[in-house]
């Protein structure tokens, strides 16, 4: 079964892809995405059509389940992976400037790609690490999916800044960091082209957002110096998470760019990335309970002013450690 179903509720697409039941716990001795494995060549950085995708080119054709009342359609789309390194333990902070400039490049060549389908609207970049958000396949790696719709959040999203744009004719998200600048309580680093930040309504004790200096759109708005640029505040940011307690910090990255194939976006959206790290301590995890998941009313049980103070400490102790080990 493989299909989309419509939710009139939340007027939302969901999703069926039950062959993502099959998708296996690796054994701890074998890896898919190693090149010592035969399954892929030798590489640096490279893309890998999903085993078990959500989303296809040749979407079968949906159960007879519709009615005039259930609606369903094809589960068009694309889903990549996006393989960061062939060595199998290295994590995004030990990877040299020269390799991140490598995978920024291919993200963006892979957006570039995945755009001309004319039937894809939305593109999402995204990063799922550590067990604690359900990784199964250890080897350093992220994903691109191709939306044939706006998902929920995007829309509500892209809605609000161009509700903000008609009624001040500015970019809201230009005008928030304007403001956390201003504020600069819960700014993290910055660099000439990317500033940190942990934001003002945070929903997660580490919930970092990486943006634009510049206001752009797309990932592939960007400079050869903003893409630079990108590839150190995104292994900065893992590394200062990884300063935190300690270990290997699980997390969630999610780069929010501008719909494509439905509309003109130039004035009112902004290129930025979100990270949803699950951990409220060292020990212990923040779950989206009944409020969070039911109400979509988020509750975060921590002060974010106090959070960033840690955050500045974390990533002061990344650098030390980074200019030591000559990183």
């Amino acid at each position: 079964m493989a299909e989309l179903r419509w939710d009139p509720f939340i007027r939302d697409w969901t999703m069926v892809a039950s062959n993502r039941q099959n998708r296996p716990q690796m054994p701890k001795d074998w890896c898919p995405f190693c090149p010592s494995s035969g399954n892929v060549p030798d590489y640096e950085v490279m893309e890998y059509d999903n085993d078990f995708p959500a989303l296809r080119q040749d979407p079968p054709k949906p159960d007879d389940v519709a009615t005039d009342f259930f609606k369903v359609r094809p589960c068009y789309g694309k889903c990549e992976v996006i393989l960061y390194s062939p060595e199998h333990t290295v994590t995004l902070p030990e990877l040299s400037g020269e390799h991140m400039g490598k995978l920024v490049d291919l993200w963006c060549e892979r957006f570039s790609a995945m755009r001309t389908y004319a039937k894809i609207k939305y593109i999402f970049i995204f990063e799922n690490r550590g067990e604690a958000v359900g990784v199964t396949m250890p080897h350093p790696h992220g994903q691109i999916y191709g939306y044939p719709f706006l998902p929920k959040k995007l829309e509500l999203e892209t809605h609000s800044a161009k509700e903000y744009y008609v009624q001040t004719g500015h970019c809201l998200f230009c005008d928030y960091l304007k403001n956390e600048e201003k504020e600069k309580k819960r700014i993290i680093f910055r660099n000439d082209s990317f500033t940190v930040f942990l934001p003002f309504f945070s929903a997660y004790p580490y919930g970092v957002c990486i943006q634009s200096n510049r206001h752009i759109q797309y990932i592939t708005d960007l400079t050869a110096a903003e893409k630079k640029g990108l590839g150190a505040a995104v292994r900065d940011t893992a590394g200062m998470l990884d300063s935190l307690f300690g270990y290997k910090f699980p997390y969630m990255m999610c780069m929010h760019n501008a719909p494509v194939n439905c509309g003109d976006f130039s004035k009112d959206f902004h290129f930025h990335i979100e990270f949803y790290p699950p951990m409220r301590s060292a020990e212990k995890q923040k779950y989206n309970a009944s409020s969070e998941t039911g109400a979509w009313a988020a509750c975060n049980p921590t002060c974010p002013e106090e959070k960033a103070g840690e955050l500045r400490a974390a990533y002061k102790r990344f650098l030390e450690r980074k200019e030591k080990y000559n990183l």
